[in-house]
């Protein structure tokens, strides 16, 4: 009889491991592949929020450009010569930054 509730309570101790590893997977998950996107997507919004005037753009759809005028949500970005789109602000992949203006943190190189 005592070994039937021997038997009965190790079956059940095999569901709580089971749960331990789904809860670790979870947690592996969370800091391998969701926070990194959530920290990318951070960055890409104050990028948005930093457009001004005179800086070199990609849309998402590959158009390279310069940006004339930044309003609240779209921004207009000179692409040739009489050429202008206004284009909305989410829909700029990334900011080309010049060489020229990065300074260099240890200038004792």
């Amino acid at each position: 009889m005592y070994e039937s509730v021997l038997y009965t309570l190790a079956a059940r101790g095999g569901g709580t491991q089971m749960l331990i590893m789904f809860g670790g997977v979870l947690v592996i998950m969370y800091f391998l592949m969701l926070r990194p996107q959530q920290k990318e997507r951070k960055e890409h919004q104050v990028m948005l929020q930093a457009l001004k005037k005179g800086d070199k753009v990609v849309t998402v759809g590959g158009i390279n450009g310069l940006v004339t005028n930044v309003k609240e949500r779209t921004v207009m970005v000179k692409v040739a010569d009489n050429l202008k789109l206004e284009i909305q602000r989410s829909g700029i992949a990334q900011v080309i930054i010049n060489k020229d203006e990065i300074k260099d943190e240890n200038p004792a190189r």
